[in-house]
């Protein structure tokens, strides 16, 4: 990382509704040659009340992974054991305002990866929020058209304390995963984060913005989306690193449970795994419906004795698709679905069990499938 000099310091601006930038301004790039990712939005990204914010948690992580990666923007703040300071989190800035400017951005930094974070904001100042998500699918394709090759990860908003605003937050989350189905549809590099149920009222420091550990689930979420999606951290260190933390695969993406309809999510367990053999047990959980698709959850845990790779299949009967997923490789052959585990996810101690997840298509119907698992 080289010696970085800051060309402007913000200092104790009054900025609309979440907050002041503290130590926090704009700067020459800050650059290690490594995959360019450009955390976006507002205070939540910048890291009011932790300066810094899931930018800290997500470097470390990253760094502990000997990914390569070099955050850009035009901002810059945190502390000193984030590795790199630069993002696009601006204090109390909407989806239009960020939308005024992103072509400008997305041309000066490339970023190969977006991680956007916003419409906290709109529902804050109460701003046209019904039409919010039409906002943010035109911020998306404004994202997708400048940086065509890009892998954008879309996350919902994570929770607000006051009661009125946590049932905008999520109305507006409801409409997210259709709109990233959407863009997926049209064959872009779009991918949905499911922060909203990452944390709850009480990771909040003052209602609005997390505490240091709401942070740090925010970037658990973010590492776990990032290492689903191949090249969005570049080429995958090798050999995998041992180290990978065992919480990624819980805080997979996915859609937030404000975007189901249905009553309550549908399960269905695999035959159990017997004490002292290499076996396993699988939970399907239908998380999320919506108009022509649907987002599901499995949870696969190890029995009696350590594991070092699982296999899960299913057979849809209502002419499901799957479209989208994380945390596993899953093919399909007509009805018939496979998913194994990633590298880092595959080995499990015994009793310890891992999550992945996917977005699929439906038409009328979607009964949850019976489950198996195979493990090694």
């Amino acid at each position: 990382m080289r010696t970085r000099r800051l060309a402007a310091i913000l200092l104790a601006l009054a900025l609309p509704v979440l907050g002041t930038v503290l130590g926090a301004g704009a700067a020459s790039a800050e650059s290690n040659g490594g995959v360019r990712v450009m955390p976006l939005g507002d205070s939540i990204t910048e890291g009011t009340q932790v300066p810094g914010g899931y930018r800290i948690g997500l470097w470390q992580r990253l760094a502990a992974g000997r990914y390569t990666v070099d955050f850009v923007g035009s901002q810059y703040n945190g502390p000193g054991n984030l590795g790199d300071h630069d993002h696009e989190g601006h204090p109390g800035w909407r989806i239009d305002q960020i939308d005024a400017n992103i072509t400008g951005w997305l041309r000066s930094y490339t970023p190969r990866t977006v991680l956007l974070h916003i419409g906290t904001n709109d529902v804050l100042q109460n701003y046209n929020v019904s039409s919010a998500p039409q906002r943010l699918s035109t911020l998306i394709d404004h994202i997708t058209s400048a940086a065509p090759n890009a892998e954008v990860f879309v996350a919902t908003i994570i929770p607000l304390s006051n009661s009125g605003q946590e049932s905008a937050a999520r109305t507006f989350n409801a409409a997210v995963p259709g709109i990233v189905q959407s863009k997926v549809n049209s064959g872009k590099h779009v991918h949905l984060v499911d922060m909203h149920s990452k944390l709850t009222t009480g990771d909040l420091i003052d209602g609005i913005h997390p505490t240091a550990n709401g942070y740090d689930k925010m970037a658990a979420a973010w590492y776990a989306a990032l290492q689903s999606v191949p090249g969005s951290l570049g080429q995958a260190p090798s050999p995998s690193p041992s180290t990978s933390p065992s919480a990624s695969p819980s805080a997979s993406p996915s859609a937030s449970p404000s975007a189901s309809p249905s009553a309550s999510p549908s399960t269905s367990p695999s035959t159990g795994p017997t004490p002292g053999n290499r076996s396993c047990l699988a939970k399907y959980t239908l998380t999320g419906q919506w108009q022509g698709g649907f987002q599901a959850d499995v949870t696969v845990t190890a029995g009696g004795s350590p594991i070092s790779s699982w296999t899960v299949a299913w057979r849809f009967s209502d002419g499901q698709t799957v479209t989208q997923s994380w945390n596993a490789t899953i093919t399909s052959s007509g009805s018939e679905v496979t998913a194994r585990n990633v590298s880092y996810n595959g080995a499990l101690g015994a009793g310890a069990s891992t999550q992945f997840g996917f977005l699929g298509s439906s038409n009328g119907a979607n009964s949850v499938p019976s489950v198996t698992c195979t493990a090694i």
